[in-house]
């Protein structure tokens, strides 16, 4: 169980359970902006975007993955981020994200806006984008 200045954090994936253990912090991006999460925060549910996932682990390793959208739950001195992918930076491939952005950015000039083809190719953009930047590639 997490102790006085940790958090047990669990990172869940449709492939199943990516990481659990305690944690100093973890940081992640939120629909509304970055969010930080330490020992002891108040309950939180909130939607998450496409972003690098940072824990901080205790004696100071950071643990990254490129996070996909999902969802943040704090309760309870416990953190549970559920996304549709979390992945390490050396499992990124920068051709085929790069190829994932120009296949979104494609169909999104051809779905009219308001439309779910265009947010579907809107989310995909952003989720490639931002998995580009945790391969530390996009800027």
């Amino acid at each position: 169980m997490a102790g006085g200045n940790t958090l047990r954090a669990r990172v869940l994936t449709p492939e199943g359970e990516v990481f659990a253990g305690d944690v100093e912090q973890l940081s992640t991006r939120t629909a509304v902006g970055e969010i930080g999460v330490l020992a002891n925060h108040v309950p939180v549910l909130a939607r998450l975007r496409p972003t690098e996932l940072r824990l901080h682990m205790p004696g100071g390793e950071i643990q990254r993955w490129a996070q996909a959208e999902g969802w943040l739950q704090v309760f309870a001195n416990q953190a549970t981020v559920l996304v549709g992918e979390a992945m390490a930076p050396d499992q990124l491939d920068e051709a085929s994200l790069r190829e994932r952005v120009a296949d979104a950015e494609a169909r999104l000039e051809e779905a009219e806006e308001g439309t779910g083809a265009y947010a579907l190719a809107e989310r995909d953009r952003d989720r490639a984008e931002a998995f580009l930047k945790v391969a530390g590639a996009g800027d």
